[in-house]
């Protein structure tokens, strides 16, 4: 397979209807990845990678990250960082990889999204362990962790198992955005309200490494652990809330309709 130019990664890599949708691409993408990411494209095709070669790539950074941020200590938050900007940049990469060499497939939409539950219920899991103070298993923030990564896993189950129901009842995957707006008045102003706060991306992460380096600092500067292990009972509490609200607008919503 011949390597692509950087322009030919854009126009077959990054489509408008890729780079328009709102919902599925992160706010970083837009910012900064996607602008990135077609260099990291642009070897990956050179040195004859599979788009799902990539995606595991992606998966190993998510996860590496996870592990990495348990250990503690200002480097490991800034090293676990890195590793999410890698994660982002693989995330990237691998769409773009199938879309020029037309090898898109349903094992890379699935593997890509075993990426995502894998690395943030990792780097939530490597907070509890953080936030704990030493390398356990057991203690409270360790619970914390692993509850808010369990939660975050349902988040993202729940939004997945609305294609499954649609699909079992003969229904098309895909819906329109209109759907999304729950029926209920108060659920919809909540819905808007959260999408102004962005609280729920607390969990994200990109955001949750950003803000696990923040509060390695803020520890760093004053001694202990109080900021991590705010920021670890914060991303239980905010994925416990989000569960809840968020199977909530969906069965409130005409997505399963």
């Amino acid at each position: 397979m011949s390597g692509p130019t950087l322009a030919e990664l854009r126009a077959e890599g990054q489509p408008p209807a890729v780079m328009d949708r709102l919902n599925d691409e992160h706010w970083a993408g837009r910012l900064y990845m996607r602008k990135l990411s077609p260099r990291a494209t642009w070897i990956f095709a050179r040195l004859g990678w599979s788009p799902n070669a990539v995606t595991w790539a992606f998966i190993v950074c998510g996860v590496a990250a996870g592990v990495v941020v348990a250990f503690g200590g200002l480097g490991t938050a800034v090293a676990a960082a890195v590793l999410i900007q890698a994660y982002l940049l693989f995330d990237c990469s691998d769409g773009e990889l199938a879309r020029w060499s037309k090898r898109t497939s349903v094992s890379g939409v699935y593997l890509d999204g075993i990426g995502h539950y894998l690395g943030e219920s990792a780097l939530l899991a490597g907070l509890g362990v953080r936030a704990q103070g030493h390398l356990t298993l057991s203690g409270g923030y360790v619970s914390a962790g692993l509850a808010a990564a369990l939660l975050a896993a349902i988040v993202k189950a729940e939004t997945d198992n609305v294609v499954v129901a649609r699909a079992k009842a003969g229904l098309p995957g895909t819906y329109e955005d209109a759907a999304l707006a729950p029926r209920s008045q108060r659920l919809a102003l909540a819905r808007r309200l959260a999408s102004v706060l962005r609280v729920h991306r607390i969990t994200h992460a990109v955001e949750l490494s950003l803000l696990i380096l923040a509060a390695a600092i803020a520890d760093t500067v004053r001694g202990g652990l109080t900021a991590t292990r705010v920021l670890d009972i914060a991303c239980l509490v905010v994925a416990g809330a989000m569960a809840i609200a968020h199977l909530a607008a969906i069965l409130a919503s005409r997505r399963l309709r």
